[in-house]
């Protein structure tokens, strides 16, 4: 069976890091830590989250 990336039913906003947490196997806190520490230190997780939300498909 093939994965396929789409954002998580269980959604806190977008169901962005449920969907990466669940394609990569991976508790979503830590997909949602990354996306925090990635807008803190570089301020790109913010625009990268938004563009993910665009483009992954909802289940």
């Amino acid at each position: 069976m093939q994965k396929k990336l789409l954002r998580s039913a269980e959604t806190k906003i977008f169901g962005v890091c449920g969907g990466l947490g669940e394609y990569f196997d991976i508790d979503p806190t830590i997909v949602r830590i990354i996306f925090l520490l990635a807008l803190v230190t570089f301020g790109t997780g913010l625009l990268l989250y938004l563009v993910l939300a665009l483009v992954m498909p909802k289940p």
